[in-house]
Formats: C-alpha cells, structure tokens, sequence
C-alpha cells in the first residue's frame, strides 16, 4: 500500500480573491474504509504537510494521522486549503483592521459552499458536525474559531492553535459573547508563554474562561497552555497529535457504539 499520498484538487479561482490556490487532501489509509472518516479543513494548507511549500516548515500533519490510524484511533482526512499569498490577511481575518479588508466571510462562504461539497461527493468523509471540523494556527486559528461560530451548521468543531486573538483590538471576543452556543461543539486551543511576551497565552486563557463560563466542560473544551511554546510551525506540529485525538473523541465514541461496543456514559450534546 503507497504511503503518504496527498491529493491535489484545483486549482481553484476564488470570486472576488485574486490568483489561483490549490487544496490538498490526505487519507488516513488508501484501503477500502471500515466508514467514513471524520475530516478536518484547515487554513494555510502550504503549511499542513510537507516544508517545501511553506515558507518556515511544514506541520507534518499526515504523520500524525498516519500513527492515531496505526493505534488503531479515529483518523481524520485532512484537507489543507491554500491561502492567497499577500492576500492572506485580508482572507483570513474576520474584521477590518490592521491592514486587512477583513473577507473572511467571503473566504469561508467559498469553503462551505465549493469546498466542503466536493470533499464530501469525492471522499469518504462523514457529514455529520461531530465528523467535521475546520482548523489553523495564528490567523488561521483566528480564522478557525470565527468559522465554528459563524458557520455552526457545517462545521461541529474547531483547532484553534496560537489564534490571534489581539487582531483588530480582540473584536473576536465580543463576536463569540455575542453568539449562541453551538448545538455541537468541541474546541482545542492551545498557545505558548513565549510568544510575544506571553500576551497570546493571556488572551487564549481569557478566550477560555468565558467559554467555561459559558458552560464549556473538560469534554468539550480542551485548553494547552505550552510553558515553552514559541509561535512557529515546530511548537505546533508537536501539539498536533494530541489535539487531533481531542477533537475527533467524540466521532471515536460514536464509532464503537455504531460497531456494537458496550454502553458507556453518554455525553450531552
């Protein structure tokens, strides 16, 4: 069996972006599946796999994956959408602002209406929210949480490593309060105390605070503050593998008791 095969699907043209992006596609195994796998979109897809096409270092992603499949854990299909060069900024931020046009909305009504529909018809992915999530680092993890609660109907759960929260003076924290909370939902954040002075941990734990407060419990809510983490592509690749078995557990329990697995506790949606 080839190992590593990642699928090249575009280029695609984005109405409004300028340029051309491609988004690629990694399966937990080539074989014939047991089910459809959980799957996770992902911003700033040059950095999801591989170094070459990433500016500072891949995430490494796919080996990841490859290792939870081999322990026998729920693997997701990752899909790394590329982002748009000098346009990053403007297509990753939520809100106008520190030099961005903030189109976000934009950027994320192509993702859900072009993007997800074609994983979907092409690859065994699940349809359900507890099967599909959207994730990123910095602006991407930014860009991923506004998804979730923007898009709580496509998209059930969220990776938010790093996220950027100070951007355009923290509106991200009142978009959220003003929100419901998701019917599903389950978050991973993370970051770490040597970035920039220990101001992005700061406002991830504040992020986290208001979310316990909102009735976010250990099983839907998974915080790792990083005593050592810098913001680079290194500190995140090793979080990775414990974010990925957080967000898709849920998807792990429904599997065994859709494959006749004793009764367990069951969570509350």
């Amino acid at each position: 069996m080839a190992e590593h095969i990642i699928y090249l699907l575009g280029p695609y043209r984005i109405p409004g972006f300028q340029g051309e992006r491609n988004v690629r596609v990694y399966l937990p195994s080539e074989g014939a599946p047991a089910g459809p796998s959980p799957v996770l979109f992902l911003f700033d897809g040059q950095n999801v796999f591989h170094d070459d096409p990433s500016y500072s270092g891949g995430w490494h992603l796919h080996q990841a994956v490859r290792d939870l499949s081999g322990r026998g854990l729920v693997a997701p299909v990752l899909v790394g959408i590329d982002h748009g060069g000098s346009e990053r900024l403007t297509e990753l931020s939520p809100f106008p602002g520190d030099g961005s046009d903030g189109r976000l909305d934009d950027f994320l009504g192509w993702i859900t209406s072009e993007i997800v529909p074609a994983v979907q018809e092409r690859f065994a992915v699940r349809r359900d929210l507890a099967g599909t999530a959207i994730g990123g680092s910095s602006m991407g993890g930014l860009a991923a949480l506004y998804a979730h609660f923007r898009r709580p109907d496509v998209l059930g759960a969220a990776l938010c490593m790093s996220p950027s929260l100070w951007f355009a003076e923290r509106k991200i924290f009142d978009f959220v309060a003003a929100q419901p909370v998701p019917a599903r939902s389950r978050l991973y954040v993370d970051a770490g105390a040597q970035e920039d002075d220990g101001s992005v941990l700061r406002d991830a734990a504040r992020l986290v605070d208001h979310l316990r407060h909102r009735g976010y419990g250990e099983a839907d809510l998974l915080f790792c503050p990083d005593e050592d983490g810098t913001h680079c592509e290194d500190a995140w690749r090793r979080r990775a593998p414990g974010a990925l078995q957080f967000l898709f557990a849920e998807a792990d329990t429904e599997r065994q008791e859709e494959a006749g697995a004793p009764d367990g506790p069951q969570q509350a949606a």
